[in-house]
């Protein structure tokens, strides 16, 4: 699944709760109508900011793994290929053209000519490759990205129009890396890219729509536009993404016209604003999928385990029965209000092809009679008082993170302490500003998860993957929750050199029920996209897809790119767009939280990579 800004005033905070506490890593978009605000108070040109609420694990690409951070960076730079808006399909981005030989192995990429460098070099083949080689020689450099050329056994740059990369196996992902080229003359200098965050020198030279031009750790990051982008330089004079731990006072700011876009609305909000002047709400479905995660047993590849996860997790009836007294209707009619859609597999309904569904026989409904059988079965007997009891004789007691910005944790947490309860387990909720510490040590029972899902699965999947464990406890890795399963590992090394889309998506499909019988992820609900926006300060965007979809979070930068100022348009033609063109998330919109935290897997709030 990617926030820096000035100080802001007290009522600011308050309505930054609000946004925050969806957990989707807020962001307003801060447009006045045809002006705004500059810094220092004088009158500038048309600047669209938007508040958030995630703080960004990095600025550097090759270590940044958030929404808000990766956001950014699409932003920033250029991939190989984009998604096409309306549909999502592979479309020329540094890359115009590609080719693969016939057994799959040899793919070359023809760059453009006219992609250039923010500080005038003339973007080549040869940062493309030099790009890919750093993240196959320097473990440090694959920390965001490294599944993605695993699978690489050479890449090089013959001319600079020519990239080639050849493959030690085929590899389905060949039209779908999403990984940002960076400039060759710049990041050759860098000495150790465990440590470099790519913060401290501006504006930071990219390729991209936007260039950085400024950023303060937990307050604001701003972006100037790029006149030189192939496409077209965007329409606003700057984007500026503010951060705010307090989504209410994101809210007010944006009814006072202070920011013009708000994501991660709670339904409440977003009943609220409705009636509102100016202001749109957008509420499409969404490419996240919001989840209950256990600690497997936190382990490195070293085979050390680390953490202080509840050992009673690590049996699957117990993982069984938990999940089999968790309501899924009522938290999608209760907690969401109905901006959701119950949770079953792990990809959501969205992408089509790829979605699954547990068999009657598989799924493990709400049906919490029998999971006191189940728990009875397995020997975890009730005593006097009603209180279940571990195998040690004593009761069983299990802590799970919380954001305490995401309002959605806060409530589901409630139904569980209940319905845990009356099972006899008890449950303490630790909502905290940031859950990424206790995670990464592994010290945790059971965490709230979520993950913006790209159209193609192939990332989302490789994060439960052994590959992508920490090297030892002191390291970092990929992973998401520490997963390491022999059979969803073989199976998704089938899914990445299957070439026949029925095919790949069959053994997607398994990968997920797979998944789903270890018991170590429970898809509890896939949330809608709940945004607003003032149609008083955005006259057009685009959303993603454009038929239902978002605009936070988008696979590209079509939102903030296309996006028109009012008086801009109505200076114009009058403008062909009154509003937004609500479009399923994709996640073109831009940043966000800062907080730079080295070596982090992940973890400020529930809106994690894209």
């Amino acid at each position: 699944m990617v926030t820096k800004v000035p100080p802001r005033p007290a009522p600011a905070r308050r309505a930054l709760r609000l946004l925050l506490a969806t957990g989707l890593a807020g962001t307003s978009l801060v447009v006045l109508p045809g002006t705004a605000q500059a810094e220092d108070g004088k009158s500038g040109g048309t600047t669209l900011t938007v508040a958030v609420s995630q703080s960004i694990d990095s600025l550097s690409p090759f270590l940044a793994q958030k929404l808000t951070s990766t956001s950014i960076h699409r932003l920033a730079y250029e991939y190989l290929t984009n998604y096409d808006p309306k549909d999502a399909r592979t479309i020329p981005g540094l890359a115009t053209a590609w080719t693969s030989s016939a057994d799959k192995l040899t793919w070359t990429y023809t760059i453009r000519k006219d992609s250039t460098w923010s500080d005038g070099q003339q973007a080549t083949a040869e940062d493309a490759a030099w790009t890919f080689n750093k993240m196959m020689t320097d473990p440090n450099a694959a920390t965001a990205n490294g599944s993605f050329t695993a699978n690489f056994a050479q890449v090089t740059a013959p001319d600079p129009q020519t990239l080639v990369i050849k493959l030690k196996k085929p590899q389905a992902t060949m039209t779908a890396l999403d990984v940002p080229i960076v400039p060759k003359h710049v990041w050759e200098k860098v000495t150790d890219f465990s440590k470099f965050n790519n913060d401290k020198t501006f504006p930071i030279v990219g390729n991209g729509p936007f260039v950085i031009t400024d950023f303060k750790v937990d307050q604001y990051i701003k972006l100037k536009p790029n006149k030189k982008f192939w496409r077209g330089a965007p329409k606003f004079d700057e984007l500026v993404f503010k951060y705010y731990k307090d989504g209410d006072a994101a809210v007010a700011a944006l009814q006072k016209g202070e920011v013009s876009f708000v994501p991660n609305l709670t339904p409440a909000q977003a009943a609220a604003l409705k009636t509102q002047k100016n202001i749109k709400v957008n509420d499409a479905p969404g490419r996240r999928f919001y989840a209950l995660a256990t600690n497997p047993g936190a382990k490195a590849q070293d085979g050390k385990t680390f953490g202080n996860g509840n050992k009673a997790l690590l049996d699957p009836e117990v993982r069984k029965a938990l999940f089999l007294a968790v309501d899924r209707t009522t938290l999608v009619d209760k907690v969401f209000q109905g901006h959701a859609v119950e949770g079953e597999g792990y990809i959501p309904p969205r992408f089509g092809s790829y979605f699954w569904k547990p068999e009657a026989a598989q799924k493990r409904a709400y049906d919490p009679a029998q999971a006191e059988k189940v728990l009875d079965a397995a020997g975890y007997r009730k005593d006097g008082a009603g209180k279940r009891l571990g195998k040690d004789g004593k009761p069983l007691e299990f802590r799970i993170l919380c954001h305490a910005t995401d309002p959605n944790d806060k409530a589901v947490g409630k139904y569980l302490q209940e319905w845990w309860g009356k099972l006899g387990i008890g449950l303490k909720v630790e909502c905290l500003d940031s859950v990424s510490d206790p995670w990464v040590k592994g010290d945790y029972d059971l965490a709230f998860d979520g993950w913006s899902v790209n159209p193609d699965p192939d990332y989302v999947l490789s994060i439960h993957t052994c590959g992508t464990l920490p090297a030892t406890p002191k390291d970092s890795g990929a992973t998401d929750n520490f997963i390491c399963d022999k059979e969803f590992d073989g199976l998704y090394a089938q899914q990445a050199v299957e070439y026949d889309a029925a095919k790949r998506a069959d053994l997607v499909k398994r990968m997920q029920s797979r998944l789903y019988d270890t018991g170590y992820m429970n898809i509890m609900a896939y949330p809608n996209a709940l945004e607003a926006y003032r149609t008083d300060q955005i006259k057009s965007i685009t959303t993603m897809p454009e038929a239902a979809g978002n605009l936070w979070g988008q696979d590209g930068y079509w939102s903030w790119w296309s996006a028109v100022p009012t008086a801009q348009a109505e200076d114009s033609d009058g403008g062909s767009s009154t509003g937004v063109i609500i479009g399923i998330a994709a996640a073109v919109v831009v940043v966000v939280g800062l907080g730079v935290f080295l070596g982090m897997r992940r973890r400020s709030t529930a809106d994690d990579r894209e």
